[in-house]
């Protein structure tokens, strides 16, 4: 029904435009009585095989949605009824920002993907915090966090201890986000000296907490190997809990969208299909250089299940949707937890 009926009448808006529709219908359809209820049993696939257990946390399945797409904590009761096994709000920052001018989020169907340039564009972490306070799903929630655009990158350890201490009773594993090609100089955090301090300032942070949260780096698709093996050893002198693989990438590589459009668009981050294979490769790099040690959180181009194990395959723990889940809608969720399950000798 989705890519039959839903999706093409979507495709005809503006991508963002099609985006607030589609939470705005969301939250008015889940307020009907049984809507809720038949939507999980249409989309959740509920079995005890397909608990991941990571971080000292307990996902009842390892598909998750990735940060993006409920920035805001607007609809987390709402999508936790399509079978999510977790939801990843943000990217937040402490104060509100509008982003980037329109437009600036583009489809590009002939290669499944989206090109973003968003920036951070959300309503400030407290807005969030409020309504997640107000939830009462017990899906875990992670806390994506950014800086503020106007933030130089000097302060913005400032920005992201912010964030953290709003967000501390609220999420239950933290996501600090430094790889998003859509804010200046973000991408300057991802060098080892700006990194490590920032880590090391929320570990410090974080210990202080009678119950200390899982925190993980968000990284690039776009960084080198030996930029990748710099991450491998700071996850472990700064005892991240983990890594997540990939952002969007800035390359255009390989691309079926005509150039002229392409360079029509402009900057941005590249998401979807494009993403799948430099994603799995990093997934796989960074499993094999850190010999298993480090989870990792595989997103990235995963728009069928077989895109789903092969990042499980390559040495992700848990994975998280995006682009593929606008282009194939929820029951995508249901498929992937089925043919995880399909992998799994029966108890």
């Amino acid at each position: 029904m989705y890519t039959h009926l839903i999706r093409p009448l979507l495709f005809r808006l503006p991508a963002e435009q099609a985006h607030h529709l589609t939470f705005n219908s969301l939250k008015t359809l889940m307020q009907l009585p049984g809507v809720a209820a038949a939507a999980e049993r249409q989309f959740a696939v509920k079995d005890p095989r397909l608990e991941r257990k990571l971080f000292g946390l307990t996902f009842a399945n390892p598909v998750g949605l990735a940060a993006g797409l409920d920035k805001n904590a607007v609809l987390v009761d709402e999508l936790a009824h399509f079978g999510f096994g977790f939801i990843e709000i943000g990217t937040l920052t402490p104060r509100p920002q509008a982003g980037n001018p329109l437009p600036r989020l583009f489809r590009l169907p002939a290669d499944g993907g989206l090109i973003n340039r968003m920036g951070f564009n959300n309503e400030g972490v407290m807005a969030a915090v409020e309504r997640l306070k107000k939830c009462r799903h017990q899906t875990i929630i992670g806390g994506n966090i950014g800086k503020n655009k106007d933030t130089p990158n000097e302060e913005a350890e400032l920005d992201y201890k912010a964030c953290f201490e709003a967000l501390y009773k609220v999420v239950d594993y933290f996501v600090v986000n430094v790889s998003s090609p859509n804010t200046p100089n973000l991408r300057a955090l991802q060098e080892r000296e700006p990194l490590q301090r920032l880590i090391l300032s929320l570990q410090e942070q974080n210990a202080a907490k009678p119950r200390p949260k899982p925190i993980l780096l968000k990284i690039a698709p776009d960084l080198n190997e030996a930029q990748l093996d710099d991450i491998v050893a700071l996850a472990a002198e700064t005892k991240l809990s983990g890594l997540i693989a990939t952002n969007t990438t800035i390359s255009r590589e390989g691309l079926h969208t005509p150039s002229a459009q392409i360079e029509a668009i402009g900057a941005g981050g590249l998401s979807g299909k494009p993403l799948a294979r430099r994603s799995t490769e990093v997934i796989r790099y960074l499993h094999r250089q850190s010999g298993g040690t480090l989870p990792i959180i595989g997103v990235g181009g995963i728009s069928t299940p077989e895109d789903a194990l092969e990042k499980l395959a390559a040495g992700a723990s848990l994975i998280q949707l995006y682009t593929g889940f606008i282009y194939e809608g929820p029951a995508l969720v249901r498929r992937i937890n089925e043919a995880i399950l399909a992998t799994i000798p029966a108890k």
